[in-house]
């Protein structure tokens, strides 16, 4: 298994690269209505991931198991929020909405609890 570092920062790349592509569409359509998925797509899934990667690599952390905990509820919150907002705000997917609620409040709660875990191993971390 790869290092925390390296998973939380290759996603935080993905996320960076979807949100600034996705930014440049709706500057060159001149329609903002993805206006909040792009929000969060660059704060929770750059920004958040990113530090969360710098967190993992100055501090001395373990990768057990309360570590993949908070990386993959990390990842797998993250994108089901985003998706969840994409689907809620768009209409014309036609998807059931019960899929969009699974999405977009499965996907916030499992992001919550990346933020208390998170807030767990920086009670637990140990200086280096």
């Amino acid at each position: 298994m790869k290092s925390p570092v390296k998973i939380l920062l290759v996603a935080a790349g993905l996320f960076g690269l979807i949100g600034s592509v996705m930014g440049a569409h709706m500057a060159g359509s001149g329609s903002y209505a993805l206006r909040p998925i792009h929000a969060h797509i660059l704060v929770v899934g750059w920004l958040s991931l990113f530090s969360w990667s710098v967190f993992y690599q100055v501090f001395n952390v373990k990768y057990n198991g309360l570590a993949k905990f908070h990386v993959w509820t990390a990842i797998i919150g993250t994108t089901g929020l985003v998706l969840g907002m994409f689907v809620n705000n768009v209409a014309s997917l036609g998807l059931p909405e019960v899929l969009s609620l699974i999405l977009y409040i499965g996907g916030g709660v499992t992001l919550l609890l990346s933020f208390i875990t998170f807030f767990v191993q920086t009670l637990l971390y140990q200086s280096k």
